[in-house]
């Protein structure tokens, strides 16, 4: 399947720009792997965590949080009694109060994977968007890594934007670049990370 889409992106990218075409071929086929190994909201709560900082910090925080709740879930451990501790970690006030509220919403039964499975990518992204703290590239990124959504364009991630900008022309739209390679957009992000080196996390 992976082969079928790489021919296919690399005929629709000449059509566009010798670069974007000759960033595809050099690299060869990409594959979308998805992983719901661990529950969604955790996933969720840790995404947030890591929003704008680079992975080692971001990886950092994640391991001293789940330090500090040693035995106790996650999901338990994200309430307001606990956030001195949470803090020391090196979690900022705002993302404190998205962690609690997202395990908030987990404790309450309203954040099942397999529920949100069922929607497609912008009805799953008003759901995810109404929690607070959650933004659409956390939605995106969720539906791509988490839910394997083939056909997400993440418009709001910097690295895949610039690079069909610096790739294409900084005068055409992004979005409508992307249309082209519909229904396989999330592809078209997983090229554009891999060629710039910086997968988000």
């Amino acid at each position: 399947m992976s082969e079928e889409i790489h021919l296919r992106f690399v005929e629709v990218a000449r059509e566009l720009s010798p670069s974007l075409a000759d960033a595809f071929e050099r690299g060869g086929p990409v594959t979308l792997q998805a992983d719901d190994s661990q529950p969604l909201a955790e996933r969720l709560c840790r995404s947030i965590a890591g929003q704008q900082l680079s992975v080692k910090a971001a990886r950092s925080i994640w391991t001293r949080v789940v330090d500090a709740a040693g035995e106790t879930p996650l999901m338990e451990f994200f309430v307001e009694p606990n956030q001195e501790v949470l803090r020391g970690c090196g979690l900022s006030g705002a993302k404190l109060r998205a962690l609690c509220l997202i395990a908030e919403e987990a404790r309450a039964g309203r954040l099942e994977a397999a529920e949100l499975r069922r929607l497609d990518h912008a009805q799953r992204s008003q759901r995810l968007t109404a929690l607070w703290g959650v933004g659409q590239w956390t939605a995106d990124m969720i539906s791509i890594f988490y839910f394997g959504e083939p056909d997400v364009w993440p418009e709001g991630d910097v690295a895949a934007r610039k690079t069909l900008e610096r790739l294409t022309s900084p005068r055409r739209k992004t979005l409508r670049t992307a249309t082209r390679f519909a229904p396989h957009r999330s592809y078209l992000a997983l090229y554009l990370w891999r060629h710039v080196d910086a997968p988000p996390v």
